[in-house]
């Protein structure tokens, strides 16, 4: 049994997930301290990868890093190339979750009472200390909410990867590509094995956060008022 599948998806996933905290949450920061009727086209970018068919995000993704794209032209001066390799996975599931982990930390930052981060900064606290000692830790349920959903997205994640990283055992089959040719080859048994090692893996993530937010509100529950 070739395993590279599974390690090609988590090393995917476990990456495009570290991408997609770092700039949903930053985006996220950004979006919840700017107002405006024109930032609404803002988040509709942000938020299109959610509502866009994936092969159809792949074929922009395949536009833009192609050998004839504005990404993909300017990495051939550097003599390196993004299409159908292991990058260019990480890229198709960071596009494809972002929306996830952006409407999350946002929602997450939402419900922080404004009147704690304008004390704080009234006793002259920079926006950095204000956001990682009073808005973070408030919002990061939410916040890791969202990074579980983004790996999970990432780890399910095929129309994308298909088109902009092609199939290529070892470095670019993940396990919903290795479904799809299983079928294709009519190999039913490796088909059946793979979508039950995706399933596991999502059931063991979602069990995971639904366990951990009960445990939190069992403690906020018990926690007695002031």
């Amino acid at each position: 049994m070739d395993w590279s599948p599974l390690w090609i998806s988590l090393a995917t996933s476990v990456t495009a997930t570290a991408i997609t905290l770092i700039a949903g949450l930053a985006a996220a920061v950004w979006r919840e301290r700017h107002s405006g009727a024109t930032l609404t086209l803002v988040d509709g970018i942000f938020l299109l990868p959610l509502v866009l068919p994936p092969t159809v995000v792949g074929f922009f993704l395949l536009l833009l890093f192609g050998r004839h794209g504005p990404f993909g032209q300017l990495l051939l001066h550097f003599g390196a190339t993004i299409v159908f390799s292991w990058p260019a996975t990480v890229i198709a599931a960071t596009v494809v979750s972002f929306p996830l982990m952006y409407i999350t930390a946002r929602a997450a930052l939402e419900q922080v009472e404004p009147g704690l981060l304008e004390a704080a900064r009234t006793l002259g606290a920079t926006e950095w200390r204000v956001f990682r000692e009073i808005a973070l830790p408030l919002a990061w349920p939410g916040v890791l909410a969202g990074t579980i959903l983004s790996f999970a997205r990432a780890l399910g994640e095929f129309g994308a990867t298909l088109m902009i990283a092609g199939d290529i055992p070892g470095r670019t089959e993940t396990i919903p590509i290795a479904i799809y040719f299983a079928v294709e080859a009519d190999d039913i048994q490796r088909a059946l094995y793979w979508c039950a090692v995706d399933v596991i893996i999502s059931l063991a993530l979602l069990s995971a956060l639904y366990l951990w937010a009960r445990t939190q509100g069992l403690a906020s529950a018990r926690r007695p008022a002031r």
